[in-house]
């Protein structure tokens, strides 16, 4: 028993020790862990010490290589530079730290050392010395050169976001920071810019003095071939739209091209009542090479698209919405602006919880605008519609384990990747599952006050207060249901909680309350066929979601299975590309014909697939045909959706 006692004696304090060091290595590990912060100074609202100039070499239309400097007055002792990790419009940390390349930095002509802060890439260190008034910074930005990484330059046109090409102090709001900039383009270029010409000579355009987060703000769209056009002449806040092309041809416009972008800016200033500009560029690429793009700002938008906008304008209603979309936000979103969204410089992170609102309204007021401007026929805008409402019909089954709210996380989860089964996993939802629910709220108010107001009501009144103010004005869920009370009282809290944080909303009940309803035939409207007659076209989609319940690029690449639909039952994978059907070779005609055909057969539709290396037969049990979505008029109802699209006079 002796032998025994000690034994266990012995194990308690080897017990007791044990217990103690690990005491000790969790209290190390934490003490390790707390300390893994950066070393960055928090912003404080307080002015710089002096004006940085900035020039930007942004010629090389070869290489893709934008060359910064800058002169950055400082005072001795240690100082911090950020580069601008969360990026306004892309609501998630893009700011692409992975191109920037060439660091030096230097005083009086000799080198400074730095170093890169250990916990946050986007932050750079050093040491002043002393009597040293400014420091110089040179460094390159490195813009893709593949297809896949997507250009922002060629040798036609360039899209440069100052957010890439700068280094700014860390310590200070961005709204403190005062910079003088200036580029440098291609010879003979021509230049679109919400900033302001202080001067130019030759290529080299500088810049009245600007601060930094309206730097940010004004993006430069440049090309050889450029053209300017006035949207509201003679108006007390001019707008223009500048274009750049890849040939000349694509820079024509007819008189009735005109007159649409024209009423654009009109309607615009009719429905929200003010503006918040003091003047505004729509900033347009018309290119099958610069990337596509849309970017709000607050007083210009980056806009890209097909070359062929205006030359093939009949078959190019499909991303008509862009221009009017981003233009909104000038308003919703620029000017008033979710207060977890606005952050006091670029490397605060952001909050998205209101981007129902924020993407979600102006993707409702984006599709209203460009039918009032007669960008798009009544019909266009009615199946774009219908588009929108089939997906959230059938292609819902996400919102069976996740609310809208949080897609809002998307934009920083997925950084707008591609996605394996979409379908399933949702993407920014906030955009058109927004909209369907905005439009309810619009049908909801004109039958709460017997169609006397409306949500131009609530635009007017939420967006459209201090006209002619651009300094940004921030607002909260309850500052929306106020808003929504004061056009009409109703329990708009409970009504946005229904639809925003829980499962399975409601959405099918925006088309209902307007006077229309969703039918699926199998004829497709000729705003989706627009899709299947481009295949050079980036929009390009050949979309059975609502029937075998795939999608399908132009060369047979599935690009989403829709979840538990026939299709993805079958085993089909996204990802695969579709080789033949039914023994044929894959076309969009083959696999329609397949479809129709099955209807009034018991067989399944077989499908070769490639997929890794490999091929196998799926047999798809489908028998429903084609279907394509539309909306009709509900008799007997009064016809809202109608109303909401006429122009206002």
């Amino acid at each position: 028993m002796l032998h025994v006692s000690r034994a266990g004696s012995a194990h308690r304090r080897f017990s007791r020790l044990a217990l103690a060091l690990s005491m000790t290595f969790v209290a190390a590990a934490a003490g390790a862990q707390s300390s893994r912060t950066d070393s960055v100074p928090p912003p404080q609202d307080l002015p710089y010490v002096g004006t940085v100039t900035l020039h930007v070499d942004a010629s090389d239309t070869a290489q893709g290589i934008f060359r910064a400097h800058e002169t950055i007055p400082v005072k001795a002792g240690p100082l911090t530079l950020l580069y601008p990790q969360w990026i306004p419009g892309d609501h998630s940390p893009t700011g692409p730290i992975a191109m920037l390349a060439g660091i030096k930095l230097s005083a009086n002509g000799k080198p400074l050392p730095w170093k890169r802060d250990e916990y946050n890439v986007y932050a750079f260190h050093v040491d002043v010395p002393e009597g040293v008034s400014s420091i110089d910074a040179s460094f390159q930005y490195l813009s893709g050169r593949t297809d896949n990484e997507g250009f922002e330059i060629t040798d036609r046109m360039m899209d440069m976001e100052w957010s890439k090409v700068v280094l700014y102090p860390a310590g200070y709001y961005s709204r403190d920071i005062t910079f003088s900039p200036s580029v440098t383009v291609a010879h003979g270029w021509q230049l679109g810019t919400a900033l302001e010409t202080a001067s130019q000579s030759g290529d080299t355009v500088s810049f009245k003095p600007v601060t930094l987060n309206n730097l940010v703000d004004s993006p430069i769209y440049a090309g050889r071939y450029f053209k300017r056009v006035d949207l509201n002449p003679g108006g007390d806040a001019p707008v223009h739209l500048d274009i750049v092309a890849d040939e000349p041809k694509y820079l024509a416009m007819t008189p009735e091209q005109v007159n649409v972008h024209r009423a654009l800016v009109t309607q615009a200033t009719k429905l929200f009542g003010s503006h918040h500009y003091s003047h505004y560029d729509f900033l347009f690429s018309l290119s099958d090479q610069l990337s596509g793009n849309g970017t709000e700002h607050h007083q210009s938008s980056e806009n890209g698209l097909d070359a062929d906008y205006f030359t093939a304008w009949d078959e190019a209603a499909p991303g008509r919405d862009l221009l009017p979309h981003e233009y909104t936000h000038s308003w919703n979103g620029k000017f008033r602006r979710p207060a977890d969204l606005w952050t006091p410089n670029f490397n605060v992170p952001m909050g998205d919880s209101l981007l129902w609102v924020y993407e979600g309204q102006t993707q409702y007021w984006g599709y209203v605008l460009t039918a009032r401007a007669g960008m798009w026929t009544p019909e266009q805008f009615r199946d774009a519609l219908a588009m929108e409402a089939a997906n959230y019909d059938l292609n819902r089954v996400g919102f069976q384990w996740r609310t809208m709210e949080d897609t809002t996380n998307d934009a920083t989860a997925a950084r707008r990747s591609s996605l394996p089964y979409r379908s399933w996993q949702m993407s920014e939802e906030y955009y058109s599952a927004g909209q369907m629910m905005w439009l309810e709220v619009d049908a909801k108010l004109r039958a709460l006050t017997h169609d006397h107001k409306s949500l131009d009501d609530f635009a007017r009144t939420f967006f459209g207060a201090d006209n002619g103010s651009y300094v940004t004005k921030t607002y909260t869920f309850d500052d929306v249901v106020a808003a929504l009370n004061s056009v009409a009282p109703y329990d708009w809290a409970s009504f946005l909680h229904a639809h925003v944080n829980v499962l399975n909303p409601p959405l099918e009940d925006g088309i209902a309350g307007t006077g229309w309803k969703l039918v699926y035939t199998d004829k497709e409207s000729d705003y989706e066929k627009q899709y299947n007659s481009r295949p050079e076209s980036s929009r390009h989609l050949y979309n059975f979601a609502w029937s075998i319940g795939l999608t399908m690029g132009g060369k047979g690449q599935i690009n989403d299975v829709r979840w538990d639909g026939p299709a993805f039952k079958a085993g089909v994978s996204t990802g695969a590309t579709l080789v033949a059907v039914n023994g044929k070779n894959y076309s969009d005609d083959v696999l329609k014909n397949a479809i129709a055909d099955a209807k009034n057969s018991a067989a399944p539709i077989q499908l070769l697939l490639k997929y890794q290396g490999g091929y196998r037969t799926v047999a798809v049990d489908y028998h429903d045909g084609l279907k394509y979505p539309h909306l009709v008029r509900v008799a007997g109802t009064p016809d809202y959706l109608s109303e909401i699209i006429a122009p206002r006079k």
